[in-house]
Protein backbone atom coordinates (compact mmCIF):
# COMPACT_ATOMS: atom_id res chain seq x y z
CA UNK A 1 0.00 0.00 0.00
CA UNK A 2 1.54 3.39 -0.33
CA UNK A 3 1.31 6.00 2.13
CA UNK A 4 -1.99 8.07 2.18
CA UNK A 5 -1.53 11.41 0.94
CA UNK A 6 -2.73 14.17 3.35
CA UNK A 7 -3.81 17.95 3.15
CA UNK A 8 -2.03 20.33 5.23
CA UNK A 9 -4.27 23.00 6.95
CA UNK A 10 -1.81 25.62 6.38
CA UNK A 11 -1.92 24.98 3.03
CA UNK A 12 -5.42 26.42 2.08
CA UNK A 13 -4.35 29.76 4.30
CA UNK A 14 -5.68 32.37 4.78
CA UNK A 15 -8.56 30.76 4.20
CA UNK A 16 -9.72 28.85 7.53
CA UNK A 17 -9.62 25.36 8.46
CA UNK A 18 -12.84 24.20 7.57
CA UNK A 19 -11.98 25.64 4.13
CA UNK A 20 -9.22 22.66 4.15
CA UNK A 21 -11.75 20.04 4.84
CA UNK A 22 -13.76 21.02 2.37
CA UNK A 23 -10.90 21.12 -0.48
CA UNK A 24 -9.55 18.07 0.79
CA UNK A 25 -12.66 16.21 0.10
CA UNK A 26 -12.89 17.88 -2.84
CA UNK A 27 -9.65 16.97 -4.60
CA UNK A 28 -9.82 13.73 -3.10
CA UNK A 29 -6.90 14.00 -0.56
CA UNK A 30 -6.32 10.74 1.73
CA UNK A 31 -7.07 12.97 5.12
CA UNK A 32 -5.69 16.08 6.52
CA UNK A 33 -3.14 17.76 8.84
CA UNK A 34 -4.70 20.17 11.19
CA UNK A 35 -2.40 23.35 11.96
CA UNK A 36 -3.30 24.23 15.54
CA UNK A 37 -3.24 27.68 15.34
CA UNK A 38 -5.00 31.22 15.81
CA UNK A 39 -8.14 29.86 14.31
CA UNK A 40 -10.59 28.77 17.06
CA UNK A 41 -11.95 25.67 15.33
CA UNK A 42 -8.29 24.14 14.53
CA UNK A 43 -8.43 23.84 18.42
CA UNK A 44 -11.31 22.27 19.26
CA UNK A 45 -11.76 18.81 19.22
CA UNK A 46 -15.53 18.83 18.78
CA UNK A 47 -15.43 21.14 15.75
CA UNK A 48 -12.55 19.28 13.89
CA UNK A 49 -14.36 15.88 14.67
CA UNK A 50 -18.34 17.53 13.34
CA UNK A 51 -15.58 18.64 9.52
CA UNK A 52 -14.25 15.20 9.57
CA UNK A 53 -17.63 12.97 9.71
CA UNK A 54 -19.16 15.95 7.52
CA UNK A 55 -16.76 15.51 4.94
CA UNK A 56 -15.50 12.04 5.59
CA UNK A 57 -12.16 13.27 5.69
CA UNK A 58 -9.97 11.68 8.75
CA UNK A 59 -7.79 13.47 10.70
CA UNK A 60 -4.44 11.74 10.24
CA UNK A 61 -1.64 14.05 11.71
CA UNK A 62 -1.71 16.91 14.48
CA UNK A 63 0.90 19.76 13.70
CA UNK A 64 1.57 21.45 17.21
CA UNK A 65 1.50 24.90 17.84
CA UNK A 66 5.08 25.28 17.85
CA UNK A 67 5.43 28.74 15.34
CA UNK A 68 6.29 31.89 16.21
CA UNK A 69 2.81 32.97 15.55
CA UNK A 70 1.44 30.62 18.10
CA UNK A 71 3.41 30.61 21.25
CA UNK A 72 0.23 31.49 23.19
CA UNK A 73 -2.11 29.43 21.63
CA UNK A 74 -4.02 27.17 24.46
CA UNK A 75 -1.01 27.92 26.54
CA UNK A 76 2.50 29.43 26.64
CA UNK A 77 3.79 26.61 28.48
CA UNK A 78 5.30 24.73 25.26
CA UNK A 79 4.84 21.64 27.07
CA UNK A 80 0.69 21.98 28.09
CA UNK A 81 0.55 22.52 24.34
CA UNK A 82 2.26 19.44 23.34
CA UNK A 83 0.18 17.47 25.94
CA UNK A 84 -3.15 19.27 24.69
CA UNK A 85 -1.75 18.54 20.92
CA UNK A 86 -1.37 14.46 22.19
CA UNK A 87 -4.54 14.56 23.29
CA UNK A 88 -6.45 16.39 20.27
CA UNK A 89 -4.38 13.42 18.02
CA UNK A 90 -5.31 10.54 20.34
CA UNK A 91 -9.16 11.91 20.10
CA UNK A 92 -9.49 11.84 16.84
CA UNK A 93 -7.24 8.66 15.92
CA UNK A 94 -4.15 10.19 14.52
CA UNK A 95 -1.21 8.84 14.77
CA UNK A 96 1.29 11.57 14.26
CA UNK A 97 2.03 14.87 16.31
CA UNK A 98 4.31 17.32 14.27
CA UNK A 99 6.80 19.31 16.43
CA UNK A 100 9.86 22.07 15.75
CA UNK A 101 12.65 21.58 17.98
CA UNK A 102 12.65 24.56 20.98
CA UNK A 103 13.76 28.33 20.27
CA UNK A 104 16.97 28.91 21.67
CA UNK A 105 15.58 31.03 23.88
CA UNK A 106 13.30 27.98 25.54
CA UNK A 107 16.43 26.82 27.93
CA UNK A 108 14.42 24.68 30.57
CA UNK A 109 11.91 23.39 27.56
CA UNK A 110 15.31 22.81 25.18
CA UNK A 111 17.05 20.64 28.04
CA UNK A 112 14.42 18.59 29.00
CA UNK A 113 13.59 17.97 25.40
CA UNK A 114 14.41 14.60 24.26
CA UNK A 115 13.68 13.29 27.93
CA UNK A 116 9.94 14.96 27.90
CA UNK A 117 9.52 13.36 24.66
CA UNK A 118 10.25 10.38 25.88
CA UNK A 119 7.67 10.52 28.89
CA UNK A 120 4.80 11.98 26.61
CA UNK A 121 5.13 9.07 24.56
CA UNK A 122 4.69 6.86 27.53
CA UNK A 123 1.70 8.45 28.32
CA UNK A 124 0.40 8.39 24.65
CA UNK A 125 1.59 5.69 23.10
CA UNK A 126 -0.61 5.50 20.08
CA UNK A 127 0.73 8.70 18.71
CA UNK A 128 4.67 9.57 17.25
CA UNK A 129 6.39 13.17 18.37
CA UNK A 130 8.06 13.29 14.46
CA UNK A 131 10.56 16.39 15.23
CA UNK A 132 10.76 17.96 12.16
CA UNK A 133 14.21 19.22 10.32
CA UNK A 134 13.73 23.42 10.22
CA UNK A 135 16.86 26.02 8.92
CA UNK A 136 19.07 28.74 10.26
CA UNK A 137 17.79 32.29 9.45
CA UNK A 138 20.16 34.24 7.13
CA UNK A 139 20.58 38.55 7.92
CA UNK A 140 23.13 39.88 4.79
CA UNK A 141 26.18 37.43 5.67
CA UNK A 142 25.14 35.69 8.36
CA UNK A 143 23.18 32.69 9.34
CA UNK A 144 21.60 32.54 12.63
CA UNK A 145 20.27 28.89 14.48
CA UNK A 146 17.14 29.86 16.14
CA UNK A 147 16.91 26.36 17.14
CA UNK A 148 18.17 24.34 19.96
CA UNK A 149 20.43 22.64 19.82
CA UNK A 150 20.09 23.04 16.44
CA UNK A 151 17.94 23.14 13.13
CA UNK A 152 19.10 19.69 12.16
CA UNK A 153 17.13 17.19 14.70
CA UNK A 154 19.30 14.03 13.45
CA UNK A 155 22.19 15.50 15.33
CA UNK A 156 20.59 15.07 18.39
CA UNK A 157 18.26 11.73 17.66
CA UNK A 158 15.07 11.33 18.16
CA UNK A 159 12.84 8.36 18.21
CA UNK A 160 10.89 9.97 15.02
CA UNK A 161 11.36 12.73 12.60
CA UNK A 162 9.18 14.51 10.21
CA UNK A 163 11.03 15.56 7.12
CA UNK A 164 10.02 19.07 5.19
CA UNK A 165 11.77 19.13 1.85
CA UNK A 166 11.25 23.01 1.55
CA UNK A 167 13.06 23.39 5.19
CA UNK A 168 15.97 21.29 3.45
CA UNK A 169 16.17 23.51 0.40
CA UNK A 170 16.13 26.43 2.90
CA UNK A 171 18.78 24.67 4.78
CA UNK A 172 20.78 24.28 1.21
CA UNK A 173 20.94 20.64 2.24
CA UNK A 174 19.73 17.57 0.12
CA UNK A 175 16.66 15.88 1.16
CA UNK A 176 17.70 12.80 0.24
CA UNK A 177 20.70 13.04 2.58
CA UNK A 178 18.42 14.25 5.31
CA UNK A 179 16.02 10.90 4.81
CA UNK A 180 19.10 8.93 5.04
CA UNK A 181 20.37 10.24 8.30
CA UNK A 182 16.91 9.71 10.06
CA UNK A 183 17.13 6.40 8.92
CA UNK A 184 13.78 4.60 10.22
CA UNK A 185 12.91 6.72 12.10
CA UNK A 186 11.49 8.96 9.32
CA UNK A 187 7.81 8.96 10.39
CA UNK A 188 6.26 11.65 8.03
CA UNK A 189 7.32 13.99 5.43
CA UNK A 190 5.82 17.40 4.43
CA UNK A 191 6.05 18.12 0.80
CA UNK A 192 6.95 20.94 -0.65
CA UNK A 193 9.43 22.53 -3.05
CA UNK A 194 12.01 25.45 -2.44
CA UNK A 195 14.71 27.05 -5.04
CA UNK A 196 17.62 26.36 -2.72
CA UNK A 197 17.86 30.21 -2.49
CA UNK A 198 18.36 30.07 1.17
CA UNK A 199 14.21 30.65 2.47
CA UNK A 200 11.62 28.83 3.21
CA UNK A 201 9.25 28.43 0.39
CA UNK A 202 6.85 25.86 0.12
CA UNK A 203 6.47 25.62 -3.58
CA UNK A 204 4.00 23.08 -5.21
CA UNK A 205 6.19 20.01 -5.86
CA UNK A 206 7.69 19.77 -9.42
CA UNK A 207 7.52 23.61 -9.20
CA UNK A 208 10.81 24.14 -7.45
CA UNK A 209 14.97 22.20 -8.00
CA UNK A 210 14.40 19.80 -4.92
CA UNK A 211 13.94 16.51 -5.49
CA UNK A 212 10.72 16.11 -4.29
CA UNK A 213 9.97 13.07 -6.76
CA UNK A 214 12.64 10.88 -5.94
CA UNK A 215 12.34 11.31 -2.34
CA UNK A 216 8.72 10.31 -2.73
CA UNK A 217 9.34 7.21 -4.48
CA UNK A 218 12.23 6.25 -2.18
CA UNK A 219 10.33 5.65 0.55
CA UNK A 220 8.81 2.35 -0.51
CA UNK A 221 12.57 0.90 -0.48
CA UNK A 222 13.16 2.44 2.87
CA UNK A 223 9.99 0.63 4.45
CA UNK A 224 8.55 3.78 4.99
CA UNK A 225 5.06 3.49 7.04
CA UNK A 226 4.02 7.41 7.41
CA UNK A 227 2.13 9.81 5.43
CA UNK A 228 2.92 12.39 3.48
CA UNK A 229 1.15 15.76 4.08
CA UNK A 230 1.32 18.48 1.15
CA UNK A 231 2.23 21.68 3.15
CA UNK A 232 2.40 24.58 0.02
CA UNK A 233 2.10 28.51 0.42
CA UNK A 234 -0.96 29.10 -1.22
CA UNK A 235 -1.86 32.16 0.04
CA UNK A 236 -0.81 34.34 -3.19
CA UNK A 237 -3.33 32.21 -5.05
CA UNK A 238 -5.94 34.83 -6.97
CA UNK A 239 -8.96 33.10 -6.42
CA UNK A 240 -10.51 29.25 -5.15
CA UNK A 241 -10.16 27.92 -8.41
CA UNK A 242 -6.32 28.77 -8.40
CA UNK A 243 -5.80 27.71 -5.12
CA UNK A 244 -7.68 24.27 -6.06
CA UNK A 245 -5.30 23.36 -9.07
CA UNK A 246 -2.55 24.08 -6.83
CA UNK A 247 -3.40 21.80 -4.57
CA UNK A 248 -4.57 19.24 -7.17
CA UNK A 249 -1.12 19.42 -8.91
CA UNK A 250 0.44 18.56 -5.65
CA UNK A 251 -1.73 15.48 -5.17
CA UNK A 252 -1.28 14.09 -8.51
CA UNK A 253 2.49 14.66 -8.14
CA UNK A 254 2.44 12.73 -4.64
CA UNK A 255 0.76 10.25 -5.98
CA UNK A 256 2.67 9.79 -9.11
CA UNK A 257 6.01 9.08 -7.25
CA UNK A 258 4.32 7.21 -4.59
CA UNK A 259 3.31 4.64 -7.45
CA UNK A 260 6.36 4.53 -9.11
CA UNK A 261 8.34 4.14 -5.95
CA UNK A 262 6.26 1.00 -4.26
CA UNK A 263 5.88 -0.33 -8.35
CA UNK A 264 10.08 -0.56 -8.19
CA UNK A 265 9.70 -2.08 -4.93
CA UNK A 266 7.32 -4.47 -5.79
CA UNK A 267 9.30 -6.01 -8.48
CA UNK A 268 12.82 -5.88 -6.49
CA UNK A 269 10.62 -7.15 -3.46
Amino acid sequence: MTPPVLLSSSSVFPEPTAAAFELAASLGYDGLEVMVWTDAVSQDLGALRGLSDHYGVPVLSIHSPCLLVTQRVWSPDPWERLRRSAELAEALGAPTVVVHPPFTWQRDYARGFSSGLSRLTAKHPTVRFAVENMYPVRLARREVVIYSPGWDPTAAGFEAYTLDISHCAAARVDALDMADAMGPALAHVHLGDGTGEGRDEHLVPGRGTQPCGQLLSSLAARGFTGAIAVEVATRRARSRAEREEALSEALAFARQHLAAGSAIDARHG
